[in-house]
């Protein structure tokens, strides 16, 4: 193997399963190994629950190695993938360890490797955002930060699905933690959401060790989360009935 095609391999392959969360390999980097496939499934499930269809286009903040990404970009019609991941290497090894290069060809996402989204000037025009496990490890300038330019970015009907860690009393530093995390109280939230003219609510949608909420635009249809439990037999009647 010539130096060039061993440069071009992914840093770290493998699962990984005897590693620490935080550990530099892909799947470690983002969380405990032994949860990587029980991530992506509860973030994709959670979002085809609420209305997600291969039409619509989706922001997937933090997206890391593509834990969840490696489910939306073959899911979603092309180009309609974006994702936001400071860690370049990361992306990489998710392409080259979970999807290929050739699904990227055909479904086109597209990633940023920068720590915001002030690149893109004019609205993305975003159905869904993801922020898995970003709230836990931000102080409010960060959330702040966040939630003003993805409600820049969302369509008027789009909504941001996040998690946090409850607590009676609010994380009061700022910037970046990692990999410990940082707890908020859900008053806290709702004041934040309200800043950017977004309304808040906490989901019934189980997380190992988070809890998930909804930040919607006035706009967005809360049929499926309200009136009963999520579940995809309401999406499927829903469906039906045209």
């Amino acid at each position: 193997m010539s130096q060039k095609q061993l440069r071009s391999k992914a840093k770290t392959v493998g699962l990984g399963l005897d590693l620490a969360p935080g550990d530099r390999h892909y799947r470690a980097y983002v969380g405990p190994p032994k949860d990587y496939d029980l991530v992506s499934a509860m973030v994709f499930n959670l979002l085809t629950s609420i209305g997600l269809r291969q039409h619509h286009r989706v922001l997937d903040i933090g997206c890391g190695s593509l834990r969840v990404g490696r489910l939306l970009i073959p899911y979603l019609n092309p180009g309609n993938y974006v994702g936001v991941e400071p860690n370049k290497w990361l992306i990489n090894d998710g392409i080259e360890n979970e999807i290929g290069r050739d699904l990227v060809k055909i479904k086109k996402p597209s990633f940023s490797s920068r720590t915001s989204m002030k690149e893109y000037r004019k609205p993305l025009k975003i159905d869904y955002a993801i922020a898995q496990s970003i709230f836990s490890h931000c102080g409010k300038d960060l959330i702040r930060g966040w939630q003003s330019q993805v409600s820049f970015h969302l369509k008027d009907d789009g909504a941001l699905v996040a998690t946090f860690l409850v607590d009676d009393k609010d994380y009061s530093e700022s910037g970046w933690v990692y990999p410990g995390c940082v707890n908020f109280r859900p008053e806290t939230m709702v004041e934040l959401a309200s800043e950017f003219d977004l309304d808040f609510e906490v989901l019934d949608w189980a997380h190992p060790r988070q809890t998930w909420a909804l930040f919607s635009k006035k706009n967005f249809d809360k049929s499926l989360i309200v009136g009963g439990p999520i579940a995809w037999s309401r999406v499927v009647e829903k469906a039906v009935a045209g």
